[in-house]
């Protein structure tokens, strides 16, 4: 496009969106320097990328792998000392970069000679984090600088080709820091900006909650994370129902949280009132056998609860049961049918019918189900499950962390050529995107993502009351429904499991996709279905452990797909044998990293013992990649091309600039 053609060439939307622009760029040379400055950010490395999954609430491991950036701090440190440093030398640095305030605390009651220690220690954290900072503008580094120490940190990362003793230039600022009495709180701010800097952006691939103690520490740590986006888990999706108001989900949230030992995650960790749920359970369920009702609980419970909440567990399994049904029978179209299974017992005979088999209960003692009516909750449990309601709709720490969960995540997303998400893409036994009602239309592949997070956004959102019950309805079905992205089996076997003996009614058979994933085709057919290049694509897929111990891999189809749930939560790594799989995403490629299990935070501080990591290679880039050939890249290349037309405009005379 010639300069004096551009105004005639202008559709005016686009002559309106360069006006606009002009406002932020009034001039030739702000508009000249502003492509200068992202025409150079094009040519940057492109950052790391780290993908964890499957949390469960194990926020010390979390936390672990967050900080060590699967391997990276590690590996950074590697590459700045090589065989200058011994391998124990490293280790407390890079322990001392995890945790820096109690590594500290250690250090100032055993080093003798704490100011040497202090110069050394500062000389290496300064070599680091210019290591670290060395792919990021000098603009980005600024603002992830701590407020109290950017100035000094700055000038202790920057070359100063006008200093002619560079040496004794940063040696005195540091003697000074020492001398001043500043040195822990400067050692605190590198350890803490070096953590920073490892990681540019996070992915969690879904299902923080349930489980493990600490769901509501990791999100307390990923709303102050600096970048990240969540792909949500079946398991937060049924806290999301929860927070929305959604009784099945509260009552299925409430269960778990009581199966596995976690009512202080409720309770301490939410603040959500959990006494009208103990006295219900003291005055309804007291002489009940609850002996089904076992509770799966960590070295941490307090086991003198333990009859009360095997009550409470049980009492509210029978609520779930019934609010399920409710859910059922009211949408047909969610063929769920072989869900209805409290109407199915026999009282007498102590059976229950599943399928065209009667199969022997070994637990029939319901003393609030109505044999006539066995959906209807008694009067005693509806006015529970409104207080529980009203508990969890009104707790503001849960409120704020499913609304982070609502813009910072969805069920998958497209980034960098990756595709992610927790479970799978539903398909028939031939490999076609099966077709799903809902709410009367059939939505297959993509679309079925779309339109299930569509509804799920208004069952927390939306403040029409009809609007809000169906996407509160589609949120459970979301959970637990057979042809969900994020469940992917025909069924939950949760009544069979508590009272059935027969194993064989426990199976829950995956959705076809986990058959076919091996089937390269198959998996182009989703790549490109979700707009992406197959020959480029990868899947990073979480929701079903890798059991390891049986031989089986997280890598298919050459890496084509990336399963990388290995167990994090201690429930699955009996299973698993090992502690979880993350992968990492660099500008050298990609590579996975399986986790041995980690001891305690307390033993990586003591005892510097990071967490084994062993790394498999998926990918190793040709050229090392740039900031050019990511979405990221992409964007700013558009910005480019947007401020070169300005440059035109103004040159033209189309647009007028304005120097003060």
């Amino acid at each position: 496009m010639a300069s004096e053609k551009i105004g005639e060439n202008l559709t005016d939307m686009e002559l309106m969106y360069l006006k606009t622009l002009a406002v932020q760029y009034p001039t030739i040379a702000a508009a000249s320097t502003e492509i200068i400055n992202l025409q150079a950010i094009l040519n940057l490395p492109k950052g790391t990328e780290h993908f964890l999954t499957d949390i469960h609430g194990e926020y010390e491991q979390f936390n672990h792998v967050l900080k060590n950036g699967s391997g990276s701090v590690r590996s950074k440190i590697d590459e700045e000392f090589g065989n200058t440093l011994s391998d124990r030398d490293k280790r407390g640095l890079a322990t001392l970069i995890y945790y820096p305030k109690e590594k500290l605390e250690l250090v100032l009651k055993s080093e003798e000679n704490i100011e040497d220690w202090f110069k050394i220690t500062l000389h290496r954290l300064v070599q680091i984090t210019k290591r670290v900072s060395s792919k990021y503008t000098r603009s980005k580094v600024r603002k992830a600088l701590p407020k109290d120490f950017a100035y000094i940190i700055e000038e202790l990362i920057t070359e100063k080709a006008e200093v002619q003793d560079k040496e004794a230039y940063y040696n005195e600022i540091i003697h000074t820091i020492i001398r001043i009495g500043r040195a822990p709180e400067f050692i605190i701010a590198l350890g803490n900006l070096i953590q920073r800097l490892v990681i540019d952006h996070l992915h969690i691939v879904g299902d923080i909650y349930d489980r493990g103690p600490g769901p509501h520490v990791i999100m307390d740590t990923l709303s102050s994370y600096h970048s990240v986006d969540v792909q949500w888990g079946n398991h937060d999706v049924v806290w999301m129902g929860a927070a929305s108001g959604q009784l099945a989900c509260i009552a299925t949230v409430i269960r778990m949280s009581a199966r596995y030992g976690n009512l202080d995650t409720l309770e301490d960790g939410y603040g959500i009132n959990l006494i009208p749920l103990v006295t219900f359970a003291m005055k309804n369920y007291v002489y009940t056998n609850c002996d089904a009702f076992a509770i799966k609980y960590n070295t941490d419970y307090n086991t003198k609860d333990l009859s009360l909440d095997m009550r409470m567990h049980k009492a509210i399994s029978i609520i779930q049961f019934k609010l399920e049904g409710q859910l059922i029978l009211r949408h047909p179209e969610f063929e769920m049918n072989d869900r209805l299974l409290l109407d199915k017992i026999d009282y007498e005979k102590k059976t229950v019918r599943i399928g065209d088999r009667d199969y022997p209960m070994n637990d029939v003692d319901f003393p609030t189900v109505d044999p006539e009516h066995p959906y209807e909750l008694t009067e005693e449990e509806a006015e529970l499950m409104e207080r529980l309601r009203q508990a969890f709709v009104h707790c503001e720490k849960l409120q704020r962390h499913i609304r982070f969960l609502f813009s910072k995540g969805g069920l998958y997303k497209v980034h960098n050529s990756n595709l992610l998400y927790h479970g799978c893409v539903p398909m028939d036994e031939e490999g076609n995107f099966k077709k799903v009602n809902v709410y009367g239309k059939e939505y297959s592949g993509k679309a079925l993502y779309d339109v299930l997070e569509h509804y799920a956004r208004k069952g927390f959102y939306n403040k029409n009351a009809a609007e809000k019950q169906k996407g509160q309805d589609i949120i459970w079905y979301i959970w637990a429904g057979p042809n969900s992205p994020v469940f992917g089996k025909d069924k939950m076997a949760t009544f069979e499991r508590y009272f059935v003996t027969d194993k064989e009614t426990h199976k829950e058979i995956k959705n076809s996709y986990y058959r076919l994933m091996d089937n390269e085709e198959v998996l182009n057919k989703i790549i490109r279905e979700f707009g992406l290049d197959e020959n480029k694509a990868h899947i990073v897929n979480g929701h079903v452990p890798v059991e390891l111990k049986k031989g089986e891999t997280p890598i298919k189809c050459g890496g084509k797909l990336l399963i990388i749930d290995g167990g994090f939560s201690k429930a699955y790594q009996g299973k698993t044998g090992i502690a979880g799989y993350t992968l990492v995403a660099n500008s050298h490629g990609m590579r996975l990293v399986a986790h041995e299990t980690f001891e305690s935070k307390e033993a990586a501080i003591k005892k510097e013992s990071d967490i084994f990591s062993d790394s498999i290679v998926i990918e190793t880039a040709m050229r090392r990649l740039r900031v050019a050939d990511t979405d990221i890249g992409t964007e700013l290349k558009e910005s480019i091309r947007h401020l070169e037309l300005l440059l035109q405009a103004y040159q033209d005379g189309t647009i007028v600039e304005k120097i003060k």
